[in-house]
């Protein structure tokens, strides 16, 4: 892969990244700590690959996420209506901070706690299901349904409403180029769920968290309307997404690792730790959410022109020999903390706890119920989901 300077935007073939993502971050790493290059989409982008220079440019107030401070023609992301579009993702302060305040009490530790019981409850449920078979996609069987039972039971979606909801996130995580309609017709999908699910709870309350955020826009107009339906969507969609990926490949990095896997189970009480080194190993999301400078910033040595794409790679910055020592091991006795899989700054992942304790909870209960789990297929048969952004397994066969 060429090195870059400025001015140059060479192309990165998308399959060796969905493959491969690390080795060719290490690449770019190697070369240099920012890099001009053409997305996927053919438009230029810059890439930052240091650990010290990602982190710092996580918490960096001149980085935005508003798209409104892109260059015009400069990029070109998935349009969403504007009841979805007006999230956290797109948003800075002062709207970020205050949407963000309303929201955060229902991710506070103690609450999140409180769903411990409930979390193990649904996991033995699943596995109840599958033991009788010797055999398993965990994906399907158990990845996805308990992120996404966990975050419907948290805002408050009935049971028969779950259904098509993963279909959806996939379209709009990993669009079919044979299908470029389908991306479209998931936002429609999901905008007349929204919709109608909202008004239900208005006519019907209960004690969720969608009721709460209806009485916040109701009563104290501290919403607008638009504001609380991309509230809704975004805890759904990256409550769903991004812990089915982290469970997913975590027990992959396990049963890949067996000595890993030994000691784990020899230790259990090392789990929470354990996490923290699967998280950096092999995070959900290689690239943090794109920004765009508010002014010229200089990241690494290299200026970087307001209102260009600005791409922070967590994988190349979890796979940085200068912060963290032989960093393409897995070693759960490692120190991991100040891994950036859940991000960094004020856009720090709102619900990181939950996350964490779900992917803690799932292992542990599978770890548990399977003595002898082992993947049913060569692990270089296994295909990941076709995204750069989104990095997860679409099948995991398993046999215990």
């Amino acid at each position: 892969m060429p090195t870059t300077t400025p001015g140059e935007a060479p192309l990165i073939d998308p399959a060796e990244l969905i493959a491969d993502p690390y080795a060719v971050y290490a690449r770019l790493r190697q070369a240099g700590p920012v890099h001009r290059i053409a997305g996927t989409d053919g438009l230029p982008a810059w890439v930052v690959t240091r650990y010290g220079d990602v982190r710092q440019a996580l918490g960096d107030p001149r980085l935005s996420l508003d798209k409104r401070n892109a260059l015009p023609g400069g990029y070109r992301g998935l349009a969403l209506p504007p009841a979805l579009e007006a999230n956290l993702l797109n948003m800075d302060p002062p709207d970020h901070t205050r949407i963000r305040r309303l929201v955060a009490q229902a991710f506070t530790p103690r609450r999140i706690e409180q769903l411990r019981d409930p979390i193990r409850r649904t996991a033995d449920e699943l596995l109840d299901a599958i033991a009788p078979r010797g055999r398993a996609d965990l994906i399907a069987t158990y990845a996805a349904p308990l992120p996404i039972t966990v975050i419907c039971d948290l805002l408050g979606v009935p049971p028969q409403d779950r259904h098509d909801f993963r279909a959806w996130t996939d379209a709009l995580v990993a669009p079919d180029p044979a299908r470029p309609a389908r991306a479209k017709e998931a936002v429609g999908s999901m905008l007349a769920f929204f919709t109608q699910l909202i008004a239900d709870k208005r006519t019907r309350p209960a004690d969720d968290l969608l009721s709460a955020l209806i009485a916040v826009r109701d009563e104290e107009d501290r919403l607008s309307e638009d504001e609380l339906m991309s509230l809704a969507f975004l805890i759904l969609f990256a409550g769903y997404e991004n812990t089915v990926h982290l469970i997913g490949n975590a027990a992959l990095a396990l049963l890949s690792h067996p000595d890993q896997l030994a000691a784990l189970r020899a230790d259990p009480g090392r789990m929470g730790g354990a996490v923290e080194e699967l998280a950096r190993y092999d995070g959900p999301a290689p690239l943090a959410i794109r920004r765009f400078p508010t002014e010229d910033v200089v990241i690494g040595g290299v200026t970087i022109p307001a209102g260009e794409t600005v791409l922070l790679s967590l994988a190349a910055a979890h796979r940085d020999p200068d912060r963290f020592t032989d960093p393409d091991r897995l070693d759960l006795a490692r120190d991991a903390t100040g891994h950036l899989a859940l991000g960094h700054g004020i856009h720090y992942c709102l619900g990181a706890p939950l996350a964490r304790l779900e992917t803690e909870i799932a292992l542990a209960a599978l770890l548990d119920r399977f003595p002898r789990l082992v993947l049913d297929v060569p692990q270089e048969e296994l295909r990941r989901r076709p995204s750069i952004r989104a990095r997860g397994l679409l099948v995991l066969p398993v046999r215990y």
